[in-house]
């Protein structure tokens, strides 16, 4: 789906109210990272460093730091678990989050912990879209030409 001309894939849960999405895996883990409205809302990273593997994450906290033109943030997780593994690729080519969210961009891969718990917090499909639509109102997000 696009929301103001920015791609949101339709197979992703997010959680919203940070702007971060999981996909999960066949090997049933999932993989996580920040959406294009986040990164539009935000702006370009500079610098990126992911919690390490093996680190246990909770749901609505941080899972990375990011560095942008005017301050350093947490990126916030979508789900809680065990950290497998980081997309290292980052450390040299942050610039990858940036140009390419749910692919090459992607954060880290976790083992859930508590998925059936938690995925009542996440959105998809066409709540997500709506949820979408309404972040990207409330943070003036205008529409990619």
């Amino acid at each position: 789906m696009l929301i103001h001309g920015i791609l949101i894939p339709d197979d992703l849960f997010y959680l919203v109210e940070h702007q971060t999405w999981a996909r999960q895996l066949q090997e049933g883990g999932f993989r996580l990272g920040i959406t294009a409205l986040g990164l539009k809302a935000s702006g370009e990273i500079y610098m990126c460093r992911p919690k390490s593997v093996g680190a246990d994450l909770a749901q609505g906290r941080a899972m990375a730091v990011v560095e942008l033109a005017k301050s350093i943030v947490s990126v916030k997780t979508p789900l809680s678990g065990r950290v497998m593994r980081v997309n290292e690729a980052l450390e040299e080519r942050p610039e990858l989050i940036w140009q390419d969210p749910y692919g090459q961009g992607w954060l880290l891969d976790l083992q859930a912990s508590d998925w059936k718990g938690e995925q009542a917090a996440l959105v998809s499909g066409e709540a997500a879209r709506q949820s979408m639509e309404h972040y990207a109102w409330l943070n003036q997000i205008q529409p990619q030409a």
